[in-house]
């Protein structure tokens, strides 16, 4: 998976409210192009306004940043007062099926023998 994150930084709060229209605007055009796994935008509690893009393969992303509609994208990115875009390649991603193997190849024992309390035998009081 791939992401776009963008922060953008407003002048003022009407900015801000124009450059969160201009972003949301694009989020549904995104979302049916080949490959995309999610768009949205949002105010940031930091009065930021952000942006993100999630794509399936680096060449469904390739594709849309040489879009003409990315130009788009970067025109609202130019109208902000501050602007930071970042590309996230993420080129893997495990589960517990990670923490199992690192766990068992580990050559000291672990500080606790079990995660989680044992449930008791229902022949118990309970305390």
């Amino acid at each position: 998976m791939l992401r776009l994150n963008v922060t953008l930084g407003a002048a003022s709060p009407q900015n801000a409210e124009n450059l969160l229209e201009g972003l949301q605007y694009q989020a549904p055009g995104t979302r049916l192009e080949h490959g995309c796994l999610g768009c949205g935008a949002w105010l940031g509690a930091d009065a930021s306004v952000r942006y993100c893009e999630d794509w399936a393969t680096e060449d469904d992303l390739r594709r849309r940043v040489q879009s003409d509609r990315f130009t788009l994208l970067l025109a609202v990115v130019e109208a902000a007062a501050d602007a930071q875009v970042q590309f996230d390649f993420v080129n893997k991603t495990r589960g517990l099926d990670y923490v199992l193997e690192l766990r068992e190849t580990a050559t000291d024992p672990p500080p606790f023998s079990t995660p989680f309390p044992r449930p008791r035998p229902s022949s118990e009081p309970n305390r």
